[in-house]
Order: C-alpha cells, then sequence, then structure tokens
C-alpha cells in the first residue's frame, strides 16, 4: 500500500538572497548569472549571485546547484560572513534532500539554523524551522514536523513575508493529509495557493496544484485530480522545474492505474522515471519502480511486478529510515566524542610509557612466542607432505561442495530478497496501532517467506483489517499472497461492504489465476476474515471465506464465534458466490480476534497432537484481562514451546484488537 509520504511534494525555502542591485540582474536566467560570477569580485555580492545561480539550478539540474552552493560556501567562509555561511548550508541542504539524504540534509539545516539565530534574523530562522520539518516529515515524525511548520508559520506572519506563510500552510496540510484529514488537507493547499497565486511564485503554484490533485484523487474526484496535475505539469514546464514535473507525471501514471488505464498510465510513469534518474533523485525513483510494479501487477505481469519490486527496495533500502536515524544520532553524540579525544589521548600516551624493565619481558615473550610458532610451522610442513597423495582427491570434492554451497546460497539469498519485498507490502505497525491503542499481530512464518498475510486499509468510509490466508506457504504461498494483497485492495477501492469486497475478490483472483472449470486450471485461492470497523460506534460489519471471528465481550469467560461462509476465495468457487455480512456491535472492552489455521494446527513436540481449536481458545481465555501486547507475548511463547523439538507445519497469523 502506497502511503501519501511518497505522493505529496514538500515546499522548501531555499532563502536566495535579493539581487536587485547586481548588474545581472535583468537578465534573470542562469547563463547570465554564471557569467557574472566569472567577472565578480570575491566579496558578499558575489556570493549572494551564488547562491541565485544554486537556486537556478536545484530543480533542474541538482548537481550544478551543489558545485555553486559549495563555491557560495567557501567563499563566504573566506570573508567570515555568517548570512552567507547560512545561504550556502540551506542550499547545500535541499541538494541532499533531493537526493534523499536526511541526514546531510538535517546537518547542513542545523548550521544555518544556528548561524540565522545568532544574527537574530527572523525571517532566516522561520525559512529553517520549515525546511527542518519537512525532513522530520520525511521521517514520518509527523509530531516534530507539526511543530516546527507552526513555529516557521509563527514568525512568517510577524515578518509579514506571504511567501513564507504559503509554505507553512501548504506543510500543515500534507499533516493533516497523513493523518486521513481530507478536508482539512484540502483547505490548507486551496489558502496556499491562493497566497502563492498573489505574489507569483510559479514552484509554489504548482507544488500545491500537485497535492490539492493528490486529495481529489483519494476523494475519489479523478477529473480534478488530473485537471490539477496537468495545470501543475505546464507550469513546471514553463518554470524549468524538473523535480515538480516528475513528481506530477508520476501522480498522473498512478492515477491512470486506478483507472485501468494502463496504457496512459505506462507512458506518464516511463515519462517520470526517466527524468528522475535524469535529475538523480532516488526518492522519485523510487515511487516510479513502486507504481510500475503495480501496473505490472494489475495487468497480470507478475514477472515482471517482481523485478520492479526488487527495484524499488534496493532504492528504498538506499534511504532507509533506520541509516537516518542512525547519522542523526551520531550528529548528536558528536560533541561528547570530541570531549573524551582528550582523555583516550593521554590513555595511549600512558600505554607507550612502558617501562625498560616491561620491554624486556615482552621482547623475551615475542621470542617464545615466535619460537613456538616455528615448531609448529615444521610440524605443519611434515603433515602437509604426508598428505599429498589424497589432495587431489580433497580438491575435488571440496570443489564440488563449494558448487552446491553456492547453489543453496543462491537459492536461499533469493528467497530471503523475496521476503523483503513481501514485508514491504504488509501495512506498518505504526498505522495499525494509531487506529486501534490496544492491538497485537502474531506473525510467524514456517519458511522465510509466508503464505499468510494480514491486511489493513484506512478511508473516508472507514478502517479496513484483515486475516488471509493463501494455498499453501513458503515461496508458493508468498507468490500468491503478493497476488492477493493487489486484488484485495482494487476490491476494496470498488466497494465498502464486506460481502461484496469478498464477491470482488473472488471475480479477480479466478480472473487473474485464468481458473475455470477445466480440470487443468489451477485449484489455488484462498481464506479470509475481514472486518470493517466503525470506532465511533463499535460496530463491526465481518464477512469471512473459511475463517471465523471470534469475540470475548468484557467480563465473559465465552468466546463467542461468528462463522464464515463455508467457501473460500478462488480456486473451485464458483464465480458468483455471495458471502454473508454479519453486523455487530460491541462494547468497550470488549475484544475481537481474527486468525489463519496455523496456530490451532500446531503439532507438539512431545505428543505430536494439534493444539486444536478447543485449546485456542481456552488459551486466549486465560489471558482475557491482560493488554494485547501482553496477549502476544504469551501466545508466542505457548507456540515455541509447544511446537518445542518439532518442524512448523504451516505459518501462523492471529491479530487481536481490543475496542
Amino acid at each position: 500500500m502506497i502511503t501519501l509520504r511518497y505522493l505529496l511534494l514538500s515546499s522548501f525555502v531555499l532563502l536566495a538572497a535579493s539581487t536587485s542591485n547586481c548588474a545581472y540582474a535583468q537578465h534573470g536566467k542562469a547563463d547570465s548569472l554564471v557569467s557574472y560570477v566569472s567577472t565578480a569580485v570575491d566579496d558578499t555580492g558575489k556570493v549572494k549571485v551564488l547562491d541565485d545561480v544554486a537556486w537556478e539550478y536545484i530543480y533542474s539540474e541538482p548537481q550544478k546547484a551543489l558545485i555553486y552552493a559549495n563555491q557560495e560556501l567557501a567563499l563566504a567562509t573566506k570573508l567570515h560572513w555568517k548570512k552567507g555561511i547560512a545561504m550556502a548550508e540551506n542550499s547545500i541542504g535541499i541538494y541532499y534532500n533531493s537526493q534523499g539524504d536526511f541526514a546531510n540534509t538535517l546537518a547542513h539545516f542545523l548550521k544555518a539554523l544556528k548561524l540565522r539565530e545568532e544574527i537574530s534574523d527572523k525571517r532566516g530562522v522561520a525559512s529553517l524551522y520549515c525546511n527542518i520539518g519537512n525532513v522530520y516529515r520525511n521521517q514520518d515524525n509527523f509530531a516534530e514536523a507539526l511543530d516546527y511548520y507552526t513555529k516557521a508559520l509563527k514568525l512568517a506572519q510577524e515578518v509579514g513575508n506571504k511567501q513564507l506563510q504559503a509554505v507553512d500552510i501548504s506543510n500543515i496540510g500534507i499533516i493533516y493529509a497523513h493523518q486521513n484529514n481530507a478536508d482539512k488537507a484540502l483547505d490548507n493547499f486551496t489558502k496556499a495557493l491562493k497566497l502563492n497565486e498573489e505574489i507569483g511564485n510559479k514552484v509554489g503554484i504548482s507544488t500545491c496544484l500537485g497535492n490539492i490533485g493528490l486529495i481529489y484523487c483519494t476523494k475519489g474526484d479523478y477529473d480534478k485530480a488530473l485537471d490539477c496535475y496537468f495545470k501543475a505539469v505546464k507550469i513546471d514546464e514553463e518554470n524549468g522545474n524538473k523535480n515538480g514535473k516528475t513528481r506530477e507525471l508520476n501522480n498522473i501514471g498512478s492515477l491512470y492505474i486506478r483507472q485501468k488505464k494502463y496504457a496512459e498510465a505506462e507512458k506518464y510513469l516511463t515519462q517520470s522515471l526517466l527524468m528522475a534518474k535524469e535529475i538523480g533523485s532516488k526518492s522519485l525513483i523510487e515511487d516510479n519502480y513502486v507504481f510500475f510494479a503495480r501496473l505490472d501487477s494489475a495487468q497480470g505481469n507478475y514477472k515482471q511486478a517482481l523485478e520492479h519490486y526488487k527495484m524499488y527496495i534496493i532504492y528504498r533500502d538506499s534511504i532507509t529510515n533506520e541509516q537516518v536515524r542512525e547519522k542523526n544520532m551520531q550528529m548528536a553524540m558528536q560533541y561528547d566524542f570530541d570531549k573524551k579525544q582528550a582523555a583516550v589521548q593521554a590513555a595511549q600516551e600512558k600505554k607507550d610509557a612502558i617501562s625498560g624493565q616491561e620491554k624486556r619481558k615482552q621482547k623475551i615473550l615475542i621470542a617464545a612466542i615466535s619460537g613456538g610458532l616455528f615448531l609448529l610451522f615444521v610440524i605443519a610442513v611434515i603433515i602437509f607432505r604426508s598428505l599429498r597423495v589424497t589432495q587431489q582427491q580433497k580438491k575435488i570434492i571440496t570443489e564440488k561442495s563449494e558448487q552446491l554451497g553456492e547453489a543453496l546460497k543462491s537459492v536461499k539469498d533469493s528467497i530471503t530478497y523475496a521476503k523483503r519485498i513481501q514485508q514491504a507490502k504488509l501495512p506498518k505497525q505504526e498505522d495499525i496501532d494509531t487506529a486501534f491503542r490496544d492491538n497485537f499481530i502474531l506473525f510467524r512464518p514456517k519458511d522465510i517467506v509466508s503464505g499468510d498475510f494480514y491486511y489493513f486499509h484506512k478511508n473516508e468510509r472507514g478502517i479496513y483489517i484483515a486475516a488471509v490466508d493463501c494455498t499453501g506457504h513458503g515461496v508458493p504461498g508468498a507468490f500468491m499472497s503478493l497476488i492477493g494483497y493487489e486484488k484485495l485492495e482494487e476490491a476494496i477501492t470498488h466497494s465498502n461492504d464486506p460481502s461484496e469486497i469478498l464477491n470482488q475478490l473472488n471475480k479477480r483472483i479466478k480472473t487473474s489465476l485464468k481458473q475455470t472449470d477445466n480440470t487443468a486450471s489451477t485449484r489455488d485461492g484462498m481464506d479470509i476474515a475481514l472486518c470493517e470497523v466503525d470506532l465511533l460506534t463499535r460496530t463491526i460489519k465481518y464477512a469471512g471465506a473459511n475463517r471465523p471471528l471470534w469475540i470475548i465481550r468484557n467480563g465473559s469467560n465465552v468466546v463467542e464465534e461468528i462463522k464464515a461462509t463455508k467457501k473460500a476465495i478462488g480456486g473451485l468457487t464458483d464465480d458468483n458466490q455471495q458471502f454473508e455480512t454479519h453486523e455487530i456491535h460491541l462494547n468497550s472492552g470488549d475484544a475481537f480476534y481474527i486468525f489463519s489455521d496455523g496456530y490451532a494446527d500446531t503439532f507438539s513436540g512431545k505428543t505430536n497432537k494439534k493444539l486444536t481449536t478447543r485449546k485456542f481458545k481456552e488459551l486466549l481465555l486465560s489471558v482475557k484481562d491482560t493488554n494485547m501486547l501482553s496477549q502476544k507475548t504469551f501466545l508466542n511463547d505457548f507456540i515455541k514451546e509447544w511446537q518445542a523439538g518439532t518442524e512448523p507445519v504451516d505459518d501462523i497469523l492471529v491479530m487481536g484488537i481490543r475496542l
């Protein structure tokens, strides 16, 4: 599932200096600016010009922007001009952000912020608050991002700068979008658009249009979304904003996938990918590959979809948040490191100051060790000569073993890579935690990859959560799970009733796998428990295909079971099979559970008997009064001890939620 982080476009502030008094100002183009740089004297005016050159290239040719920003930094440092140094650090930070290197981005922004605060530059501080907020937003730290955006907006209003206000309002709208508050997001984007139009800021206008288009897209108003996207593309083309144009082409392609206009989708995604590679933006390349994978999957090209997912994982891992957090921690620890250097150096000097007597002891010890090593060497030579007769045979055996080992390693590496792809498709735990404060997911694949998967989706209609058990496990099951995930997501976009969603899912699986009544047709499919949850009314709409819903009400000692329709999804199931929807009202403190059959079917390592559904219910009742995380720990520890000494026979998936 693609989140808004990959689609919404943040507004950065470049802090370009005013150059109205410079000789080149009437030209306003990169070539005239560069020409002026080559003849200008080394003073603060030249620093401003270099910053403007970086501005001209930052969205079209980022590498050139970095070159001029570094020249700007060197000259400003030579002149001891704090404002110029801050301008350069900010521009360099924006370059690193365009490359997805958030650690370096934050480092340069913080340097610039310190200098702006030292010279009491409110406008500069406001701009950097905004930019730092974007870095935190890119790491999904929305609370920190919103704090910086709010501080930035307050300062921008104090200094009366409409451009900064527009940027901050737009970025606050992005936070609302991430919180699934489409109306507030749209209101903020519209306000920001109006401000940008008042001041004629074309980059800001195209950014706002793109974000407004995305909100319309999430609302299902595709015509308005496309109108916004194409307007933004036109403005970006006129303004030479390759970064913005690349993003909008990507948005257009993704929208056409939703509309099943696959030829148009491929056209615009191809253009976007080529431009993303041209400007070297890893994050935009990543976005394009993941949408190509969705396009391939929608058309049944699963082999090509897998290749595109591999490329998506490669680029995603290159800008992973975990590496960013480690680098940010290193920056925070740098002061302590510098402080301890003197102590380390003193310890080293003490170590070097060994007395003459200790040195003599060391020489004797070294001589003894050397003699011993020489003796071992002589013994090794004797042994080596005695074994030369069988050397050739051992060589052949070793080569064959290595070949077999390499083959096995290649297979395992491929399966491990497939695991990363499968995990990338699973919903984020933090998204589920945001919707349900007390929940757990116990997920134990039998092999490296799994045929079970869990699903979570939240939109304006409600919250959907599902536990899915696909045919088989291991690699075949995992491949089936990828198909199932895509088809379930498609079905949910076309209906909001669980039974109709399962009807749609059944048809889409059978169509995708070309399943018919022919005996040669595949019989693969899946079992599923799907719930639509309304948190306000504490109402659950449930539909199941061979997988039930269990409820333990607050204070009760009974597991209430809502039975599923006794038909699978896909396989031999009729194309027009209907699945029943059950509507259940829960009270505060009630809990419900959905799961695959893996937990109950686990064999004991001592008795070689299955756990059984009855025993599974007893286990849940024994921990019903504890929180969900404690229940997960108990179930996980119990099943590990239960199956100790025997291999698992199936994947295990159990999901519990307390309202």
